[in-house]
């Protein structure tokens, strides 16, 4: 496998927004967590709840669920340092979820220009899978870091909410909604015994390619194996063959673009989502090779077998 890491980097300099920049010189060693957070910092609201595109297809000034997701994923990004932030994202979590311990899709959006139809459609009074999965797989990850989140009362609430909708579940749920219970259910086995048990629940729902078409979507998307279980060793990989692992895994390295980065097989909603989608997926491709051991150290050509 080939990546080249001095185009990757080019590429996010000519393309990337600025957090997206930081992230990729922190996942290459390049700076620490400060300038990282401060990025971030642009797109936080005194609610303590992020917006302002911080999801790309979702660029309304309003705090949201999907916000939260991307910040608990630069909050998993600079660790083991920590912030005073995620706590207090936890709080604005709290204080939007409904009496189930859930979260809505989306919350009310006042501007939908630039945001894509299905987040302006939402429904704000009715709690969703899929949303209370995505904002806690990502704050389960972050309190094995942090104290604060770890013994914050939302996260437990809302742990037990997914626990008990996914084991619930009768037929097939939607790929996108599938893809973030069982990245949850990885996420809550490190300290829920019954995630495993729920984990084997939804692995019938796993076709032996592991490719799940996007109902609704853009032609020929998929949520892929690699979308669902990045990292080896964890209960989530037991889904998929080693060998569809392997076959991933080359795939995603031949993906690399002739500008250096990669793309993406959805739709984005507006032009500056185009180009934030691919700084976003290009920091996440080199991520995930990185941690199945397939990247070197630098900004240079890198061969792996």
């Amino acid at each position: 496998m080939n990546v080249d890491l001095s185009a990757a980097a080019s590429f996010m300099a000519t393309h990337a927004r600025v957090l997206d920049r930081r992230r990729f010189e922190l996942l290459l060693g390049e700076t620490d967590a400060g300038p990282v957070l401060a990025a971030l910092d642009g797109y936080r609201n005194p609610d303590g709840g992020y917006a302002w595109g911080l999801e790309p297809d979702l660029r309304a000034p309003e705090s949201q669920p999907a916000g939260a997701l991307h910040a608990f994923e630069v909050f998993e990004d600079i660790a083991p340092a920590t912030t005073p932030h995620a706590a207090r994202l936890c709080d604005w979590l709290a204080s939007v979820s409904l009496p189930d311990g859930g979260l809505p899709f989306a919350l009310p959006i006042t501007d939908t220009s630039g945001c894509a139809p299905f987040w302006a459609q939402a429904d704000p009074k009715v709690s969703t899978l899929h949303s209370t999965a995505f904002a806690v797989c990502g704050a389960l990850r972050v309190a094995a870091y942090d104290p604060a989140v770890a013994a914050h009362p939302w996260l437990e609430r809302a742990t037990r909410y997914c626990l008990t909708a996914i084991e619930a579940i009768g037929d097939r749920p939607h790929a996108i909604a599938l893809s973030f219970a069982i990245r949850f259910l990885d996420a809550a086995s490190e300290t829920h015994p019954e995630a495993d048990a729920l984990l084997g629940h939804l692995r019938r729902f796993i076709p032996d390619d592991g490719l799940l078409p996007v109902e609704g979507g853009a032609a020929g998307e998929m949520i892929r194996p690699l979308d669902v279980a990045p990292a080896p060793g964890r209960p989530a990989r037991t889904l998929y063959d080693p060998g569809v692992v392997d076959t991933e895994l080359s795939r995603l390295a031949a993906g690399q673009q002739d500008d250096g980065g990669w793309l993406v097989d959805f739709t984005s909603y507006s032009p500056a989502a185009a180009f934030e989608w691919r700084g976003y997926r290009t920091v996440s491709a080199v991520s995930i090779l990185k941690r199945n051991s397939l990247l070197g150290q630098g900004h240079r050509s890198t061969s792996a077998a």
